[in-house]
């Protein structure tokens, strides 16, 4: 909790999009490892967490120490929201990677204004998005007035 809260108000991300995005992507096990070789609490891939790691500038590191992986997942998170106003279109982009969401939000098959997806046309993604809005919606609720005042 203590990291997801500190680094998600050091690079000014939802704390609550994190908290959902940890349950989703590793269930909160921050040895969890996918056969896609993402790593860690926020299931970070050796590509993603080397751009994070430049973008903060740093050269040591382990993405599987917890505080690590979820510093550089909310750095990767304020980057794509810079590219991705919408959560749900940002989670699809943080699953399916942001130039695939961002050639889905140039068609008119799945999305009508070029921020928002109507149509997720991955299954594993379009899932995926169900989780964090699921998870977004509990950790709001049942969260919400005590993470708030920290």
């Amino acid at each position: 909790e203590k990291e997801i809260v500190a680094a998600s108000e050091e690079f000014g991300v939802d704390k609550f999009f994190v908290f959902a995005t940890v349950k989703a992507e590793s269930g909160f096990n921050a040895d969890r490892k996918s056969v896609k070789n993402a790593k860690g609490l926020m299931q970070l891939t050796d590509e993603t967490a080397r751009y994070v790691a430049d973008m903060l500038g740093e050269t040591d590191y382990d993405i599987f120490e917890p505080n690590t992986n979820v510093r550089f997942g909310c750095r990767y998170i304020k980057y794509l929201s810079g590219k991705f106003s919408n959560e749900f279109t940002l989670a699809a982009a943080y699953n399916a990677g942001e130039g695939t969401v961002g050639g889905w939000l140039k068609n008119s098959e799945y999305s009508d204004d070029g921020v928002t997806l109507k149509v997720v046309p991955y299954a594993e993604t379009a899932e995926y998005v169900k989780k964090i809005s699921k998870n977004l919606e509990k950790y709001k609720s049942l969260y919400g007035n005590i993470l708030d005042k920290k």
